[in-house]
């Protein structure tokens, strides 16, 4: 187990053999996204593959896992007549695309309620496991912004009225209804340890796969079978050495020892 770091912007940072967790710790803000917490996450994720993390845990310290980007830090900015930039006509990238394309799978530890921009973190993640009735949901409707990323992304993660109904209402669902709808992999009590579980999974795998697996299936989602299909993205694993390790493992009823070439 690595020794935690903690970064000035809130961003915990733990690398536990090939896992890294990552833990927005700014509880008295509910872990709200501040422009510099932003910035770390996606230097974090832009940095897994170079730094052979092969799975990513992101959760949150205290009652929430994240309550969105920092209304105050806007409001601040609004009062010393700064001009607000949309999401995606930023000079820095968004981090909910760096997460989306980031290669490594990210496991998102719902520790608790994750609402606006928190909840288009957890949803730009792979898997989702959750606490028991916590709180979900994309108000923005209600507060006058615009949910970019929730607004493209949900209605292809649910059905479109549920899609719909959250965009437009902003009202709040639980764990319960995300999971009724697949928008949640798991519920239970122990959230960090579950996610922990099914990162250490994805990680006893051998790295090229996986990361092959996740780059064709999130850039293959929307394109007919037969252009999917001929996608060529990531690394090829059926040239790789860790293919002739893991048949001769399998067939030799021995672990294989994975070194992502």
């Amino acid at each position: 187990m690595g020794n935690p770091q903690r970064l000035e912007s809130g961003l915990i940072v733990e690398d536990r053999g090939h896992i890294r967790v990552l833990t927005l710790d700014r509880p008295e803000r509910r872990n709200a996204l501040s422009t510099a917490l932003q910035a770390d996450l996606v230097e974090q994720f832009l940095g897994c593959v170079a730094d052979g993390v092969r799975a990513v845990v992101l959760t949150g310290n205290g009652p929430a896992f994240c309550a969105g980007f920092d209304l105050k830090e806007i409001r601040a900015a609004d009062e010393r007549g700064e001009r607000f930039r949309p999401p995606m006509n930023r000079p820095g990238r968004n981090v909910f695309e760096v997460v989306t394309e980031t290669p490594v799978p990210i496991v998102a530890a719902l520790n608790g309620a994750a609402v606006a921009g928190g909840f288009e973190l957890a949803l730009a993640c792979d898997l989702r496991v959750a606490a028991p009735g916590i709180t979900l949901g994309l108000p923005e409707a209600q507060i006058g912004m615009g949910a970019n990323f929730g607004s493209v992304v949900l209605p292809k993660r649910v059905p479109m009225g549920i899609a719909m109904e959250m965009l437009l209402t902003g009202d709040y669902v639980t764990s319960e209804f995300a999971e009724r709808w697949g928008l949640v992999n798991r519920i239970t009590d122990d959230v960090l340890g579950t996610a922990l579980q099914l990162a250490e999974r994805i990680a006893s795998n051998a790295p090229i796969s996986v990361r092959r697996m996740k780059e064709t299936a999130v850039k293959g989602l929307e394109l007919p079978l037969w252009q999917a299909l001929r996608l060529d993205v990531g690394p090829n694993p059926y040239l790789s050495e860790d293919r002739a390790e893991g048949i001769a493992a399998y067939l030799e009823k021995r672990p294989p020892e994975w070194t992502g070439r």
